[in-house]
C-alpha cells in the first residue's frame, strides 16, 4: 500500500468516527503540501535571488579581469617582437 493510500485511509477512518473536521483536513492537506514543498526545494539545491545576483557580479568581475590579463599579454608580446 502506498503513502498516499494510507493517508487516506487513515483520514477516511478518522471523518467516519466524527474526530475530524473538514477544517482539520484542510490544515492537515496544507502542511503536508508545504512540507513536500520543501523537500523538493532542497532536493533542487536552488538559491536565493540575492545569492544569484553576488555571484553574477563575481563571474563578471572576473571576465573582466580575464579580458584586461589576456589584453596584457597580448601586449607584452607585441613589445617582445
Amino acid at each position: 500500500m502506498s503513502n498516499s493510500e494510507k493517508i487516506l485511509k487513515s483520514l477516511s477512518n478518522l471523518i467516519e468516527n466524527g474526530i475530524l473536521t473538514s477544517k482539520d483536513i484542510r490544515n492537515e492537506i496544507s502542511t503536508d503540501l508545504k512540507f513536500q514543498k520543501s523537500k523538493i526545494l532542497n532536493k533542487l539545491e536552488l538559491v536565493s535571488k540575492e545569492e544569484f545576483e553576488v555571484l553574477k557580479k563575481i563571474v563578471q568581475k572576473q571576465g573582466e579581469t580575464i579580458k584586461k590579463l589576456s589584453k596584457n599579454k597580448k601586449i607584452k608580446k607585441v613589445k617582445k617582437s
